[in-house]
């Protein structure tokens, strides 16, 4: 059975039509040149050339294997290139999840516009998902990579998962526009004892809650939750409604609903964590190269 090399020296003999100016178009010397377009037409029985001492020309047979050899050898190009693309991760498909309030933060936008830039041709499949549940979508091999809230909190999730950590944002206290602490620079959480807040459910997002325990408890008080929203962009609806105060991240000063305005914390605990989370043993040359960019956009804009 004839091989690519065997097509690819026809192909040259049949577009030059002279075996020395193949030959020097391959690079090759004539004699294993002509020997293999004779095994090539032994393995055909046929004639692919009718040739003496001075001219060269195709036959019938000839001129319909040029054209079966150029769409052959064509494909089997582009197979290598496609091959070539997906074991550098320039190809492929790239699961990514990622927590709400990421959207808000310029990590996620800055990436996947550079990631669109560098590899145009991957797909992307991209949801929404609280951290938690991305564990164990990663886990399951339900997804690739996450933008994550918080560390795992389960040792199998430790052992398993890669965590990258892109930022320790800033927390800020969401407040009504007409509450007195409205238009101050900073705050000390201690002076919130009194106050209501809002806040998402536990089991939907504890990183946030935990904090919002965490950071009350460190100054002496338990917080009153008063209302509850799924979405972090709802707890700035009901502070604009004045139903509570809200700690939410740094970044949600980008949303400029009217009746809030944002103060910061001076305690050095307030802040919520910003990673990325993939499995450890995730071989996906795609996956590398999202990692790559990740670290690319935290260290120019981070």
């Amino acid at each position: 059975m004839f091989d690519f090399r065997q097509l690819r020296y026809f192909v040259a003999v049949a577009e030059e039509l002279s075996f020395t100016r193949a030959a020097q178009r391959l690079h090759i010397s004539q004699p294993p040149l002509s020997q293999q377009i004779q095994a090539l037409e032994h393995d055909l029985g046929t004639r692919l050339f009718d040739r003496d001492k001075r001219n060269v020309a195709l036959t019938g047979p000839g001129r319909i294997l040029l054209e079966q050899a150029r769409q052959i050898l064509a494909q089997a190009d582009q197979a290598r290139a496609y091959v070539s693309d997906a074991a550098a991760g320039f190809s492929g498909s790239l699961r990514l999840a990622y927590t709400i309030s990421v959207t808000f933060h310029r990590a996620l936008p800055q990436t996947l516009l550079r990631f669109r830039q560098h590899v145009p041709k991957v797909r992307m499949q991209l949801q929404e998902m609280y951290s938690e549940p991305q564990f164990t979508a990663l886990r399951a091999d339900q997804i690739d990579v996450g933008f994550v809230r918080d560390e795992p909190r389960h040792e199998s999730d430790a052992r398993t998962l890669r965590i990258d950590v892109i930022d320790y944002e800033p927390l800020v206290l969401a407040v009504p526009c007409g509450h007195p602490l409205s238009g101050k620079d900073s705050v000390q959480f201690g002076v919130l004892a009194n106050e209501v807040f809002v806040s998402q459910p536990r089991e939907l997002a504890a990183t946030l809650y935990d904090r919002l325990v965490q950071l009350a408890g460190k100054a002496g008080f338990h917080p009153l939750i008063g209302q509850q929203a799924q979405q972090i962009n709802g707890l700035l609806a009901l502070v604009a409604a004045g139903i509570g105060l809200a700690l939410v991240p740094a970044s949600m000063r980008a949303v400029q609903l009217g009746g809030v305005s944002y103060v910061s914390l001076e305690d050095p605990d307030a802040y919520l964590l910003l990673a990325v989370a993939s499995r450890k043993d995730n071989p996906s040359p795609v996956l590398a190269k999202f990692l790559q960019i990740v670290k690319g956009v935290e260290d120019a804009d981070l």
